[in-house]
């Protein structure tokens, strides 16, 4: 009977580990599973040691303002490991906890494989990571298929197992969907990212008054925080694939939205907010310095090259945002080259199915 410890810190992770289990208890039905992580992982039978919301902090602040719970939560693990002396520790992103878990369970539990699924993505920031993680890993399970190449560099292996946005794309792209004029508008899923961007979204949308902005929520938003920036003709929804597979051309910002937005084959400009954007209007020029990527949208870097517009920094203006979407409504050649970039994606994408995959490489006897 194999043991197997997750650690997940985020509701993106508790959404791919639940789907990791699943397919691991397929393969091995004994299978012991425990962790961190949250309600989805639960319920597809992990034992909860600690859940994201004592978890997911997100930035410098949010880090020291809850110091107690992140040291508890380094004790709780560290603790439960010792326990329950687990044969997989399977780590999902959210690498600085992960990272220092991995390298107490190196030292104390050396028989305790160690697995990283969906490593972080040491391909645009912090490099240096690629060492430690190929040091402490016995498999590293990259969901983007540019990562064996990329670890190749360094002499390290990275298995491409399928990309779980992908997967779950091809299932809602097979439905039929009639293109309305409507300008979908995903502003992001935290409350400071849509509080800095919907405004500038929504007035680059209104230029165009053909066509109705959309607003797509956030699951973990309540409607009426978006409620002071909609005017009467405007709608909020929640049926985010469905509006964005009927939309005309979508205003996305900058994530994983991105990526969902292509394989969904809407024509699209990305944004992203950053704070002092006259200052970092200079990010373009220091890219190289700071970041070890040429693109910011997941769309891109995959593609290898600009698919979609990326209006960043001080590029993130109404008018840079309105051209764009003029372009992406009205330029028929535009559009037709963007979609076909869409369609090579989903060829370098595949149709692996990632958790099924991965659950092989865990459970699979060396």
């Amino acid at each position: 009977m194999a043991k197997y410890f997750f650690i997940a810190g985020e509701a993106s992770g508790d959404m791919h580990a639940a789907a990791l289990i699943a397919h691991i208890q397929k393969r091995d039905p004994q299978a012991e599973v425990c962790g961190f992580g949250g309600d989805q992982m639960a319920q597809a039978g992990c034992v909860l040691l600690r859940h994201i919301r004592n978890m997911a902090f997100m930035g410098f602040s949010a880090v020291i303002s809850h110091w107690r719970d992140v040291r508890d939560n380094f004790r709780i693990a560290r603790m439960a490991l010792l326990h329950e002396r687990p044969d997989a520790l399977v780590l999902i992103d959210y690498p600085s906890f992960n990272l220092r878990i991995a390298s107490f369970c190196k030292r104390h539990l050396p028989d305790t494989k160690i697995y990283y699924y969906i490593p972080p993505k040491v391909w645009a920031w912090k490099r240096r990571r690629i060492h430690q993680i190929a040091r402490l890993c016995d498999r590293v399970l990259g969901i983007f298929p540019f990562e064996p190449a990329f670890y190749a560099q360094y002499g390290y292996t990275c298995e491409y197992v399928g990309n779980p946005t992908a997967e779950q794309m091809a299932a809602i792209r097979n439905k039929k969907s009639v293109v309305t004029a409507t300008i979908a508008v995903l502003p992001g899923s935290r409350p400071s990212e849509i509080s800095h961007c919907l405004p500038t979204m929504l007035e680059a949308a209104r230029r165009f008054p053909d066509y109705t902005p959309v607003v797509c929520a956030a699951p973990n938003i309540a409607d009426d925080f978006y409620a002071p920036y909609l005017r009467n003709n405007e709608r909020l929804v929640r049926n985010t694939y469905d509006t964005v597979q009927q939309a005309s051309a979508a205003v996305v910002n900058s994530g994983t939205a991105t990526l969902e937005t292509a394989l969904l084959g809407c024509p699209q400009v990305a944004v992203y907010h950053l704070g002092c954007a006259r200052l970092l209007g200079l990010i373009r020029w220091a890219q190289p310095l700071v970041f070890s990527i040429k693109h910011f949208t997941l769309v891109n870097i995959i593609a290898g090259k600009e698919v979609i517009k990326e209006c960043v920094a001080n590029d993130f203006t109404t008018d840079k945002v309105a051209t764009e979407v003029a372009r992406l409504l009205h330029d028929k050649a535009y559009k037709k080259e963007m979609l076909a970039s869409y369609e090579h994606l989903v060829s370098l994408l595949g149709t692996q199915p990632a958790a099924s995959t991965a659950a092989q490489y865990i459970t699979s006897k060396p």
